[in-house]
């Protein structure tokens, strides 16, 4: 037999282990988001600072801000405060879920030794990375519907009944998560150690939400800090949610007065492919002074 008939004699055989290990990380991936939600979970400083955060901040910008105005809609309905900012804290929370929750998650295991033994475990290294996204994910979208709620049932902020606001809403939290996930495992290189790993992330994503109109009207900074905000994918995510949850009178706010949705695509693509790059080169199991 040619080399060649047994190169073709041994490819099915070839395909179906392929195949049989990519189940086998995929589902073992889907076993291990359960396992990392669980443990977010059960860290009582990471759900305030990444999951309730968000939801504080509305409650206290609602209740300080009850009186003022931020606008009317074309029928002549008040902008509330809580209209206002439930959006931008949409945004927020999907930055904090991926970038500031793996980066200090994974820099703090990268630090304890739990990374060193996951790699000499059976645990495939997809697996682990679809268990860090799913949990994103999943805590992303519980938090979104928690703030939603809220603003729903307690400050009376209305939801859009148009389908394709949903539509809109759907994939740019879905890409702005992905994004800030990716960002924050590369991020995760940065801190020298699990104990510096807060002090180091979590004054990157307050001066993020400051400049990108999480907490401050996107239009009431400098031009030159809009601009600098542009380069980040935090502005083109509470962007994004403001175009679906505030009415169209309010795109005089933005930017070159529009809400740009395929520039909000295709910054936020092109972050995902830098993340994706910068983990590539700079993702270790162990730190590297180790």
């Amino acid at each position: 037999m040619s080399t060649t008939d047994s190169s073709m004699t041994m490819s099915p055989a070839r395909a179906s282990r392929t195949e049989s290990a990519i189940g086998r990380a995929a589902r073992l991936g889907v076993l291990r988001i359960g396992y990392e939600v669980r443990a977010y979970f059960r860290q009582g400083d990471t759900v305030f600072f990444t999951f309730l955060f968000p939801v504080v901040m509305l409650t206290i910008f609602s209740v300080s801000f009850s009186e003022a105005s931020f606008g009317q809609t074309a029928d002549g309905d008040e902008i509330t405060a809580a209209w206002f900012f439930l959006p931008a804290m949409l945004a927020a929370g999907v930055l904090l879920s991926g970038l500031q929750n793996l980066a200090i998650d994974i820099a703090m295991e990268k630090s304890d030794g739990t990374l060193k033994r996951l790699a000499g475990s059976p645990l495939p290294v997809v697996s682990y990375f679809i268990g860090k996204l799913g949990q994103s994910f999943t805590t992303g979208l519980l938090q979104a519907g928690v703030l939603l709620l809220l603003g729903f049932t307690v400050f009376q902020v209305p939801l859009p009944e148009n389908p394709e606001n949903w539509v809109t809403f759907a994939w740019v939290f879905t890409l702005g998560v992905l994004c800030s996930a990716i960002l924050g495992i590369a991020l995760s290189a940065v801190p020298r150690s699990g104990k510096s790993a807060t002090a180091v992330v979590i004054p990157i994503t307050l001066v993020l939400q400051f400049i990108s109109g999480v907490y401050l009207r996107f239009s009431d900074l400098p031009e030159w800090l809009q601009n600098v905000a542009s380069v980040f994918p935090l502005k083109w995510m509470a962007q994004g949610m403001r175009s679906v949850f505030l009415p169209d009178e309010l795109v005089v706010l933005e930017q070159n007065e529009s809400w740009d949705l395929p520039g909000i695509a295709i910054v936020l693509a092109i972050w995902l492919v830098a993340g994706l790059v910068i983990t590539s080169l700079t993702f270790r199991w162990i730190r590297k002074d180790s």
